[in-house]
């Protein structure tokens, strides 16, 4: 298979990505090899070691140089990141059927030490699959700053998210952050992606069942990351889910009386979230939140099923209700 070339430009340079200002070292791979640990490894290694564990490795990554410890754990005294999606047992049966054929465990896992163990942000399939088969051992690139825990999951690509999983991954992210190192929200866009998963997401917790991709874009274009440290922006961020799950439930009820009239079409609720938003009518900046929300809430209540035809609703279109 031929190699998949890096985008460049005319001129025959590598393509700059927008947003992305890091400049690599220029750190060759004998270079990478530590010849002597600095005292945060040091003593990093000092735990491994006290745990029962083994380090198999100290190097400095290529990109910016950051110092890593290459290790061997206790497989008893890892667990996965509480904020993290949850484990899929189809997944880990992948896992475990593929690590059976090989007799082989060759993808370490990221992890940080928390407490008296480690936390991996990443690795939680791998690492069940690992618990299932009875291994003692994992092997994991363990990493000094406890921050970078939450970096990694903007690079796990491991398993696709559907909107659900990821909302409530956020959410998760957001308390533990928000009782710990407690950054800007604003500081956390990487992390979260976008302002409106975090508010989905804390309206998942209270109705798990919501269909959030009926209003995901929507928030796209009205939410946004406050200023605020997490710990003072959460409520704000549960009192915009509440406005949300108002307005899914003026949707509910508009869906109830379309199907009382005879309407039956899984893209109903898609048709009635479509008929009272008027983003697509809005030339310039949006409304803010709160404003929008409460004009689609009481066109929402207000809608009549008697001025409702059976092609409007055919035309919709959209995705089902169900996610």
């Amino acid at each position: 298979m031929a190699q998949r070339k890096r985008p460049v430009t005319k001129s025959g340079r590598p393509r700059a990505r927008k947003g992305v200002k890091l400049k690599p070292t220029e750190l060759t791979p004998p270079q990478l090899v530590l010849a002597e640990r600095p005292p945060e490894l040091e003593e990093l290694a000092r735990q491994v070691e006290a745990d029962g564990g083994a380090v198999l490795a100290s190097y400095r990554e290529p990109l910016g140089g950051n110092p890593l410890l290459f290790v061997a754990l206790p497989v008893e005294k890892v667990d996965r990141t509480p904020f993290q999606r949850d484990v899929s047992d189809a997944h880990v049966r992948k896992l475990t059927v593929a690590m059976d054929k090989t007799k082989r465990y060759l993808d370490p896992i990221v992890a940080i030490r928390e407490g008296d163990g480690y936390l991996t942000p990443n690795g939680g399939h791998r690492l069940t699959a690992l618990k299932e088969l009875g291994a003692r051992s994992v092997l994991a690139l363990l990493v000094p700053e406890k921050a970078v825990a939450y970096q990694i999951l903007a690079l796990n690509i491991e398993k696709a998210h559907n909107l659900r999983e990821k909302a409530l991954e956020v959410v998760r992210m957001y308390r533990d952050l928000a009782g710990s190192l407690d950054p800007r929200e604003a500081e956390m866009a990487l992390e979260f992606e976008e302002a409106g998963l975090a508010t989905l997401g804390f309206a998942y917790e209270k109705r798990p069942r919501l269909s959030g991709g009926a209003y995901a874009p929507i928030l796209r274009k009205v939410d946004a990351f406050a200023e605020e440290r997490l710990s003072k922006a959460l409520p704000e961020r549960e009192r915009r889910a509440d406005v949300v799950l108002a307005f899914d439930d003026a949707v509910a009820e508009a869906v109830a009386r379309l199907k009382e009239r005879g309407f039956d079409s899984p893209y109903l609720k898609a048709f009635v979230v479509a008929r009272v938003n008027p983003l697509r009518f809005v030339k310039g900046a949006p409304p803010a939140f709160d404003a929008l929300f409460e004009q689609m809430t009481k066109r929402a209540r207000g809608m009549d099923p008697g001025k409702i035809r059976g092609e409007d609703v055919a035309r919709s279109g959209g995705a089902p209700e169900a996610e």
